[in-house]
């Protein structure tokens, strides 16, 4: 489907996924621009199930959606409701346009065809201010590509570049041509003696199983963050407003047809790490990784293995590059990836739609 040829805005509108319909001509935008986790039905079972839940802005040109923001309006980090309703309009909150289970992409996008992006922000500032109410304090646009920063950013609006995200970009012909650039510390841990099993759209899963595993291994990488000062940095993991991953998104992001899942498992079959590839022929995607940790019976450095069959997929496919997300850029650098600048702005509200 081709893109909407006109650039002008004509209206942008809020939807939230708990309780609205999938906006028209959704599918179509998102099959060609997004990443799965912005499917419709994805938003609505992390909408029910987050502490601060997000909406979708949408942005018209010419009736036809050009552009969309996910945005995750919060009122706390020790919210212990989830899907909450949301409280009086005088309620002091703020607004994140973020993609907290997608943190290497930004959850501002639009047609490459559509030009009035400044326009279109301000205009997105406005529908949210009006829809939050008195009580919004301003917005964080996170971990967004430098191509937006001129269109976001403006007087009273503080921009600073953030830990960036991994990127493998796909000069090779085969998986042993990348090995061989591999030192021989990280090539050991190639092919473990662990069976592995892979498949896109599963239904053999227990989501419980992955949400228990995926959950603590992020609670350690807060740990760790917080121990290497990464907290201190605006788009870091400082003030943290994500929820833990629930076992029905997981259930449902994994029997999807572009979703790969990859399990690891003991003589026992204990799970000992999973992973979940997001596959386009933009792009792969390594999305959610984690593993049982040594000390609790787990395999050192299966993480080399999975991401050496990622890039097996991606040379394979053909696919142009493999992303892999913010978090443990040194052991990815150690795997051949480079990096991809990332940026945060902050807009406090006397700023929003200016």
């Amino acid at each position: 489907m081709s893109a909407p040829t006109t650039t002008a805005v004509s209206q942008v509108d809020i939807h939230d996924p708990r309780t609205g319909p999938r906006p028209e001509g959704w599918t179509e935008f998102r099959a060609r621009c997004l990443p799965p986790v912005w499917d419709y039905e994805l938003l609505r079972r992390e909408a029910w199930l987050a502490k601060n839940p997000p909406v979708l802005a949408v942005v018209r040109a010419g009736g036809r959606i050009a552009g969309a923001f996910a945005v995750m309006v919060c009122r706390g980090w020790g919210g212990r409701a989830f899907g909450p309703v949301s409280g009086g309009r005088l309620r002091p909150r703020w607004a994140e346009v973020y993609l907290p289970l997608l943190s290497g992409y930004p959850a501002c996008v639009f047609d490459e065809e559509f030009t009035d992006r400044r326009a279109a922000i301000r205009e997105f500032e406005r529908a949210l201010r009006a829809y939050v109410g008195p009580g919004l304090l301003g917005v964080v646009y996170r971990a967004m590509d430098p191509g937006l920063v001129p269109a976001l950013g403006g007087r009273g609006r503080m921009t600073r570049e953030i830990d960036p995200a991994a990127v493998l970009v796909n000069r090779y012909s085969t998986v042993d041509e990348w090995a061989a650039t591999l030192a021989p510390d990280v090539r050991r841990y190639l092919n473990p003696d662990v069976a592995t099993e892979a498949a896109f759209g599963r239904t053999d899963l227990d989501p419980h199983e992955l949400a228990v595993l995926l959950n603590a291994h992020r609670a350690r990488q807060d740990d760790r963050a917080w121990a290497g000062g990464q907290r201190s940095r605006i788009g870091g993991l400082h003030l943290d407003t994500r929820s833990p991953v629930a076992p029905a998104y997981l259930d449902a992001l994994v029997r999807r047809p572009d979703v790969l899942t990859r399990t690891y498992r003991d003589g026992t079959g204990r799970l000992l790490g999973f992973n979940t590839m997001i596959d386009h022929e933009t792009g792969c995607a390594v999305h959610h990784w984690a593993a049982l940790p040594s000390a609790a019976g787990g395999r050192k450095g299966l993480y080399v293995d999975c991401y050496a069959r990622c890039v097996a997929h991606m040379i394979a496919e053909g696919r142009p590059e493999l992303t892999a997300g913010r978090a443990m850029l040194p052991e990815k650098t150690a795997l051949g990836f480079g990096t991809r600048s990332l940026f945060s702005v902050a807009v406090p509200r006397p700023v929003l739609g200016r």
